[in-house]
């Protein structure tokens, strides 16, 4: 016979606990003539077996049941399953949890993440101690912040060599530049890059020109060509984040920006840039978008994870309109606009990939260029010619 306190510790519960069976009905403590409880042999062994069953998952109101009667088969297939599904989940923690700390891949949580909060995504990835511009590159590039630092570099010696980093060529610059109301007297290029762009807005308008990147060394480059060219009188270069441009509003009559937009969101671009613009001022806005109502499955599931905002035409002008502009014109990007950019880069691919197999970046930029030959013309780039509305 056990006092409580002897078969507390015999079973290793609290005192409180055993009263607790006693008020359930599990065990039958015998009160003595002295006020002391006492429990058999029989008490201590039933505890021990219902702990057994608790270890498979079971309620004690489900142990007392499994006592009482025969074992209810449902009720144990119920919990087998609902233990399966913890079991994944606590898998899933814990690969999460391995791979935060370098022991896995990260992609899939990336993307997850920033498709849910990407805003917070961001701020997150800087707390880290990426800075901005290498937390967007992971954002739209690796993907992945355990591999960030080799996949930049694999990915910059690509393109290093590569004069167009995206579809685009001189007379559809031209062509946007023609379509514009009046011509400009302030431009601000957002996103210049190496001032392909910058270069044709120079010789083809007398405005003063701010061209904005958040990489000094082409805004460095862009310089000394225009200071050989002897137009650097018309530009000045400003190294910032296009989400916190460093200027007074109602400063530029004509903002710039080909294929720069979609890194912090056409929709944030839209709402961030307009005040910068004087009354009437033009944006003149390029993006990816979808050609047609029914693209190919392959096509939609590369864009999901490597653009999931694309947009049709119809639907991203809805969304000017909504953000307070007037869309005064656009027009798609020629098939040689692509060219431009995809030719030289397979041709860059294909030197490399015998010193670069198993690289992710060649990976990707491999199948991107699958996606280009396949797939062009049920997607590509719109441009945009916007009005500010008062």
């Amino acid at each position: 016979m056990y006092r409580i306190s002897e078969l507390a510790v015999e079973v290793g519960l609290s005192r409180t606990a055993l009263l607790y069976y006693e008020k359930q009905q599990l065990i039958k403590g015998q009160r003595q003539s002295n006020g002391y409880r006492i429990y058999s042999d029989k008490d201590l062994q039933r505890i021990r077996l219902i702990q057994k069953l608790q270890a498979g998952g079971l309620t004690l109101k489900e142990c007392k049941a499994c006592l009482e009667a025969k074992v209810d088969r449902k009720l144990l297939e119920s919990r087998l399953h609902k233990l399966d599904e913890e079991i994944a989940q606590k898998q899933q923690s814990r690969q999460l949890l391995a791979a935060m700390l370098g022991e896995g891949n990260l992609k899939a949580w990336h993307e997850s993440v920033d498709k849910l909060a990407p805003d917070a995504h961001l701020d997150w990835l800087i707390k880290q101690g990426f800075s901005e511009k290498e937390a967007l590159r992971l954002k739209w590039l690796s993907k992945d912040m355990n591999e960030h630092e080799q996949y930049m570099a694999e990915f910059m010696k690509i393109y290093e060599a590569l004069e167009r980093w995206a579809p685009g060529s001189e007379s559809e610059t031209l062509k946007a530049l023609s379509l514009l109301p009046e011509q400009p007297k302030e431009i601000l290029e957002i996103g210049c890059g190496k001032g392909l762009s910058t270069t044709v807005l120079a010789n083809n308008t007398t405005a003063f020109i701010t061209a904005v990147d958040n990489e000094q060394s082409a805004l460095t480059r862009l310089s000394d060509r225009f200071e050989a060219d002897g137009l650097s009188s018309r530009l000045t270069t400003v190294c910032a984040s296009m989400t916190e441009l460093p200027f007074n509003n109602a400063s530029f009559d004509l903002l710039w920006a080909e294929g720069s937009a979609y890194i912090m969101g056409v929709t944030h671009a839209l709402s961030q840039w307009k005040p910068l613009l004087d009354e009437d001022g033009i944006l003149m806005i390029s993006d990816l978008v979808w050609l047609t109502d029914t693209p190919n499955e392959e096509a939609v599931e590369f864009w999901k994870h490597e653009y999931p905002d694309i947009q049709t035409v119809t639907t991203r002008a809805k969304q000017m309109e909504v953000a307070g502009y007037e869309v005064l014109n656009s027009f798609t990007l020629s098939h040689q606009a692509w060219q431009n950019y995809y030719e030289p880069l397979k041709s860059r691919i294909e030197e490399l990939q015998p010193e670069m197999q198993g690289s992710q970046a060649i990976k990707d930029i491999s199948k991107e260029v699958d996606i280009y030959n396949n797939y062009l013309g049920q997607f590509g780039y719109q441009m945009f010619i916007l009005r500010k509305r008062r």
